[in-house]
């Protein structure tokens, strides 16, 4: 298994290079901002958190981003994450959630993966069936349910080195490496008895609403 994980490693590292130094103009797709992504979605009202400070951003390396929280009458609420990347050849490549878990005190604590079925646009009734990531994380007494997924070009990806072989693959078939995380993260209710079950559903229901309008803002 090691074996495996070291080999793996090093042929991603060596199609990142080759993608890191291609010196053609990268195609770039048009798309609309995601500062103009609804607002107003089957019920659930958004609102726009606080913007990234400068020293994230520059972290993140991301070339557009939304972060909002959205709420139902009901009361529910989700918090949604989209970075899209015009370009990974330099450098600026998607960071799994993961990676800033451990250092803002949560935890992982249950992982897996979770398909959903989904309407693939706005325009049509067909559906399609998508895996995410699911992760239950909790600090202290607090837990949370976040599910996310890697998407482009159409596909939508769970796998972390997946994504990234998928990279240079369309790298050297389209001469493109834009991408995009999405995320979702709801909160476990404390006067939930259905525990994390609960606070997926709702993250499941939220996934369903806001799926058929990516379309626009991820070119496939």
């Amino acid at each position: 298994m090691l074996t495996r994980i070291l080999i793996l490693t090093a042929c991603l590292a060596a199609g990142t290079a080759v993608v890191a130094k291609s010196s053609k103009t990268e195609l770039v797709p048009e798309r609309q901002s995601l500062a103009s992504f609804p607002q107003e979605i089957d019920g659930w009202h958004g609102r726009d958190d606080q913007p990234f400070s400068p020293d994230i951003l520059a972290v993140l390396g991301v070339d557009d981003y939304i972060v909002r929280t959205y709420r139902t009458d009901a009361p529910a609420f989700a918090s949604l994450y989209i970075g899209y990347y015009q370009s990974q050849r330099q450098g600026d490549t998607i960071h799994s959630p993961l990676n800033c878990l451990p250092g803002a005190g949560w935890e992982p604590v249950e992982k897996g993966y979770l398909a959903i079925p989904v309407r693939t646009d706005i325009a049509s009734d067909a559906q399609q069936n998508i895996e995410v990531n699911r992760y239950v994380i909790r600090k202290g007494l607090d837990e949370q349910v976040v599910l996310y997924w890697y998407q482009s070009h159409g596909r939508i990806i769970a796998n972390e080195y997946r994504s990234k072989l998928l990279m240079v693959y369309d790298a050297v078939r389209l001469n493109r490496t834009d991408a995009a995380l999405v995320r979702v993260i709801v909160p476990r209710r404390s006067d939930n008895a259905d525990g994390s079950g609960g606070a997926t559903a709702q993250a499941v229901a939220f996934v369903k609403s806001v799926f058929p309008l990516l379309d626009s803002y991820l070119p496939s």
